[in-house]
């Protein structure tokens, strides 16, 4: 329901933003969100691993208990660092315009979801479920509603910028007194420093191909087609954006929830993973055929005196989704079970095929579709011949 709730938000600052501010100035808006969602996205893999690595507390063990704290403030000011140290590098073809005031709120949405990533995963860890539902739900509606009351005032995309980033820290503000009882001196994590710096090294890796292929795709897409009209070009991140929303926001939500039940419940690991692929693509037949037959007459709707896309580009749009879709399935699978490497290799391998199909010098429409439709599609034949090989010797992942 948590997952819902934060969908439908992000849904509604998708139609809100576009509606109020046009499409060339969304085009600004999302590169923005695109670049903090890839951040976000790279740095899940930290969420991942404390979720496989955390348990509850054993009283009669040495105690271990303030690794992840640790840790995690360790991190986060590594990442603000890392963010404004690189900014003069890259800021004046990212935000050409609006430039170092991007940056800010860039860093600092950044190095506050390090704090999210390691709180949410150490209550996965532990199946802290309420109070992980709070936190999703709380973190989406608060970046709604300081989205939607600054547009009533401004179409500043910087002010809109602040507004995306200061929910992370703000969540963890507002819950902090009813959660901190979930989690102090009740989990601990099943390696030491070094370790986990390694293993947060890896899913990071794999996390941050991911986010190359979804919230980062926008980004790749600005970046890569600079000849292309900003009206075009925002109405393409749009639309992908909207068609992936519903099956690989969702999923991606459900990443370290899918790991701790592939973890903890190997017995049951065929039946279930059978169960989540079957429906994911039968979720990603129905929405691709809806979008063919409605998504033109919606969009229009929605976006009134805007470009309107046709149906079969919706389709494929929202089929592709469904592809990447299953990727988010097999990497927890393999993940689970401690295979690092495996899971980073697809994930990367796709986000590079991502990558080259979109700087072929191609016509800008068959580009995106096929970088949307091949690149996950590589990753997935990675994952899909580890498991397929694990499962035919009878052998553990």
């Amino acid at each position: 329901m948590a997952t819902v709730a934060a969908g439908i938000a992000s849904y509604l600052i998708t139609w809100l933003v576009p509606r109020q501010i046009g499409f060339a100035s969304y085009a600004v808006f999302a590169v923005f969100w695109s670049f903090t969602y890839l951040m976000v996205g790279a740095l899940g893999g930290i969420q991942q691993e404390v979720a496989r690595g955390t348990g509850v507390i054993d009283p009669a063990a040495p105690s271990k208990g303030g690794r992840a704290r640790n840790f995690a403030l360790v991190a986060a000011g590594l990442v603000f660092v890392a963010v404004v140290a690189t900014a003069p590098f890259w800021v004046g073809a990212v935000f050409p315009v609006q430039g170092w005031s991007l940056v800010f709120p860039l860093a600092v949405g950044a190095a506050s979801y390090v704090l999210v990533a390691v709180l949410a995963g150490s209550l996965y860890g532990i199946g802290g479920w309420v109070p992980l539902a709070l936190m999703l739900a709380i973190d989406s509606i608060l970046r709604f509603a300081s989205i939607a009351v600054a547009l009533a005032f401004t179409n500043d995309v910087v002010v809109l910028a602040w507004c995306v980033a200061v929910p992370f820290p703000a969540t963890i503000l507002a819950l902090w007194p009813f959660i901190r009882r979930s989690i102090v001196g009740r989990t601990e994590l099943d390696v030491g420093y070094a370790r986990l710096a390694r293993n947060v090294a890896q899913t990071v890796v794999a996390a941050a191909a991911t986010g190359v292929m979804v919230s980062g795709f926008p980004l790749i897409l600005g970046l890569t087609s600079p000849g292309e009209p900003k009206a075009v070009v925002g109405l393409y991140i749009l639309c992908i954006t909207l068609t992936r929303a519903p099956l690989i926001i969702v999923l991606m939500s459900l990443q370290s929830y899918l790991l701790v039940t592939f973890r903890d419940d190997p017995g049951a690991f065929g039946r279930r993973f059978a169960q989540v692929l079957a429906l994911i693509l039968g979720a990603g037949a129905l929405l691709s055929a809806a979008g063919w037959l409605a998504g033109p007459a919606v969009f229009a709707f929605l976006f009134p005196g805007e470009l309107v896309p046709d149906g079969w580009l919706l389709a494929v749009l929202v089929f592709s989704s469904a592809i990447v879709g299953t990727l988010n399935v097999t990497g927890p699978a393999l993940l689970a079970r401690g295979r690092h490497f495996v899971y980073s290799a697809g994930w990367v391998v796709a986000a590079i095929t991502t990558v080259v199909i979109l700087l072929l010098p191609l016509e800008f429409t068959l580009r995106t579709i096929l970088a949307l439709l091949i690149a996950p599609a590589a990753g997935l034949i990675v994952h899909g011949a580890v498991l397929a090989a694990s499962r035919r010797r009878g052998a553990a992942i």
